[in-house]
């Protein structure tokens, strides 16, 4: 099978168009409360790995429901003026998300670089999430 485009393309011209934030940049607005994290790892990954603290979840499969007020499911903290700050797990899927929110009309709105992994490997701050039966 051959690609018009390879993931790694699409992440790359994600990043091309994108805010991307260091992860000491994200530490700093850890407290902001104009400022709300938004994680987008499965719920799965949470529970394994932590979270950032008071982080929202969105699973990357709903956000762009979540965030469209025309949608069913459409979630009110996405239609606060706030800074949205998505992570996912290595920062892949948190640029093709935020790219995508961007082009919803979304402008607030950025990943962190290296996304959750490079989180905890400058120590950040993780929080436990309790696990739930699937």
């Amino acid at each position: 099978m051959s690609l018009l485009k390879s993931s790694k393309q699409l992440v790359e011209e994600a990043n091309a168009k994108i805010k991307t934030l260091s992860v000491e940049g994200a530490k700093g607005r850890l407290a902001d409360s104009n400022v709300v994290f938004v994680d987008i790892r499965d719920i799965r990954e949470q529970e394994r790995e932590g979270a950032i603290p008071n982080a929202i979840h969105a699973p990357r499969g709903m956000l762009e429901f979540w965030v469209d007020p025309e949608s069913p499911y459409f979630r009110p903290v996405f239609g606060e003026d706030k800074q949205f700050i998505l992570y996912c797990q290595s920062g892949w899927r948190s640029a093709l998300a935020t790219a995508t929110l961007q082009n919803m009309g979304l402008t607030a709105v950025c990943h962190i670089d290296g996304g959750f992994n490079a989180w905890k490997d400058s120590d950040g701050e993780v929080v436990e999430k309790n696990k739930k039966e699937h």
